[in-house]
Parts: C-alpha cells; structure tokens; sequence
C-alpha cells in the first residue's frame, strides 16, 4: 500500500480541543485515503503563534528543525508517495513541509492556504515570509475559497498549479432530514466561546435577538470554551428562552440540528465553518451575513451584508419563524446544495484527478 504524509502545522486532526480546523483536516485525511493509500499524520507538531512573540517563534523554529531532521531520517527509507499540508499561513508557517520534500525528493502539496503579505512587517514578519517561501515551494496548491484564491493567483510563482477543493463533510451521504418546519422548534447556535471572532458573532447574536418580534424565539447554543462567562453576559437579558447546551460530540450536534427551526450564525472572520455545511445537511435553513469564505459554503439565497447590523438578520429569522413552508423549502435547497457539491465523494475525485499526474496516476 502506498502513503500520502500529511501535515497540519496550525492544529494537528488529533488535537483534544474540537475545531472547525481539527474537523476539516479529519476530512481531509478522510478523503485522500483510498484502498490502495494509506493517510499517514507524520507529525503532530503545532507551530502557531497566536500572540506574535518573537520569542516563541525562535522555540518553534528550532522544535521544527530537529522534527525535520527526524522525518527525514524515517521518511528517507521509507518514502511516502506525496506529502500534503493542511492550512499554512502567516501564524502557523509550514517549516517541516518544503524541506522534508527538497530533501526526499516528494511531490509538496498544500491545502488551503492562504497569503498575506502585508505581514511581512510587524510581529509576525518571520513567520510570514516562512508561509510565504512554502506556499511558493508547493507543487500545487488548492484553495477552498474564493477569497482565498485571489492572493494566491496573484502571488503564485511560474508552475504551481490551484485547484478548487470546495469544503465538504467527511460522509459519503446527507444525514436523514430534519422537519424544520415543526411547531415550537429552536433557533440553533454553534461556535467556540473564545475571544475575538467568535465573540464577536456572539455579540451579533445578542443584538439580533433584542429585535426580534416572533412572540415564541427561543435560541439553543452549543458550544464552550474560555469565553463562556462572557457569552452568558450577553444573553442574561434573554434569561428563559436562551439554553446553553455545552461542547456537544457529533451524535448531540445531529440530535440539535434534527430539533431546530434554522441555524444561525454570524460568521465574522469564518474562513468558511463546517457548522454551515452540517447544518445544511441536515435541512436547516441559514440565516448568516454576507461574507467572504461563508458565501462559499450557503446555499444561493439572500444574506444580509455585514453592514447591514443585526436588524437585517432579526428580519430574516423573524421571516422564518413565522413560515413553516418557507423554512421547508430553504432546508430543502440547502440539503440538495450539499449533497451536490459537499460530500466525501466528491471531494476525493476531485484531489485525486488533480494530483494524478503528481504521482504517476497512481489511485
């Protein structure tokens, strides 16, 4: 049997804490294996840098050198077919991939990766011009987005090829549907309680939910992290009709989705969230804000834009609310969406067409 080596230098798929990270670099793992390949995690090495400290990053620059000079001892006698990295960017720089594959003689392959040159100044300038100098390495590159694909066709060097590699969930079929057109149902939340992005989606939801007219809302939200005691500040003026369901496994997330009315989620800053493409799934409308890498992942339809504010998303959940059959027929078109464009299937005919010719056709 043959081997792809895999590597994600932001968060390992083994990582303890559930991610949208963690879930899609599972996906992807999930994806490339076939009969006849084997997806080897070759490193569990996490080499990001949250806060721009010069500091760590020497530490981490000196972990990924001794780690290079170990898989390149492994690996030498050994060779896999391929080498992938999962999402090489500025605050978690491919430092094992490009060598590893110079030395070894591997075809280098990156996923969603994303540049940003504009980083090359400041905390993380280091870092960024390592992100930068691997994507450059890579043989080819695919984007999951289309926000993504502007830099890297910009900055792309002579030869490397992008491919589109749309997000999927890692099944091979759509979950049984959910009757969101039931009487009574919640409004579904799903997000990390940590600071900063997710916060902020959190504070967009508590300004919808004070404009909302609907007599019955009630909101379920799953999640947990750091940020919890701040999230239940902004919902104490809602105390009754918000329930906080904590850090839920796959089989509670199916449960919550087979149970609500609509999935609700701002998404600032998502690079796309795989909660929209479980959520759709199931047959659950989505209310969302207009935004890049989100947009990716909806169904057709009309989001509000982000400058819009919490009153143009309070009038589309109210719409909802109020319509069974609208609700319905949304839940329905996102299903279809899904199961058309967003499935393991279909994700791994298109990585394996691209990367054939990488690999001696090899499947």
């Amino acid at each position: 049997m043959r081997r792809i080596a895999f590597y994600a230098p932001m968060k390992p798929p083994t990582h303890p804490v559930p991610s949208g990270d963690r879930a899609f670099g599972r996906a992807l793992m999930a994806a490339m294996a076939t009969e006849d390949v084997a997806v080897d995690l070759v490193s569990e090495l996490q080499l990001h840098d949250g806060r721009g400290d010069a500091l760590r990053q020497t530490e981490l620059r000196d972990l990924a050198r001794r780690e290079t000079a170990r898989l390149i001892d492994r690996l030498g006698s050994d060779r896999p077919m391929l080498w992938v990295s999962y999402h090489n960017y500025y605050k978690a720089p491919d430092l094992i991939g490009p060598a590893v594959c110079a030395r070894l003689g591997l075809p280098y392959v990156q996923i969603e990766s994303s540049r940003a040159k504009k980083r090359l100044a400041g905390p993380w300038a280091g870092f960024a011009a390592a992100a930068e100098a691997a994507t450059d390495a890579a043989d080819m590159v695919f984007h999951v987005t289309a926000h993504d694909l502007i830099t890297l066709k910009r900055d792309r060097p002579p030869g490397q090829t992008l491919v589109s590699l749309p997000p999927f969930l890692p099944r091979a079929d759509l979950p049984e549907a959910a009757d969101c057109g039931g009487t009574g149902r919640p409004i579904l939340a799903a997000g990390m309680m940590r600071q900063r992005d997710k916060l902020d989606s959190y504070a967009i939801i508590a300004e919808t939910l004070a404009q909302l007219t609907d007599p019955g809302w009630h909101l379920w939200i799953a999640g947990d992290g750091p940020a919890r005691a701040e999230v239940e500040t902004l919902m104490a003026p809602f105390a009754g009709r918000v329930r906080f369901l904590g850090r839920l496994d796959a089989d509670g997330m199916a449960d919550a989705y087979e149970q609500a009315a609509l999935f609700f989620w701002p998404g600032v800053n998502e690079a796309f969230g795989m909660t929209y493409l479980e959520a759709q799934a199931a047959g659950l409308p989505v209310v969302a804000q207009d935004r890049p890498g989100v947009r990716d992942v909806l169904a057709p339809g009309a989001y509000p834009a982000p400058e819009d504010g919490a009153t143009a998303l309070a009038l589309a959940i109210d719409a909802l609310l109020s319509d069974p059959a609208l609700r319905r027929t949304r839940g329905a078109a996102a299903r279809r969406r899904i199961g058309q464009d967003h499935l393991l299937g279909s994700a791994r005919d298109r990585f394996w067409s691209a990367v054939a010719p990488l690999v001696g056709g090899v499947r």
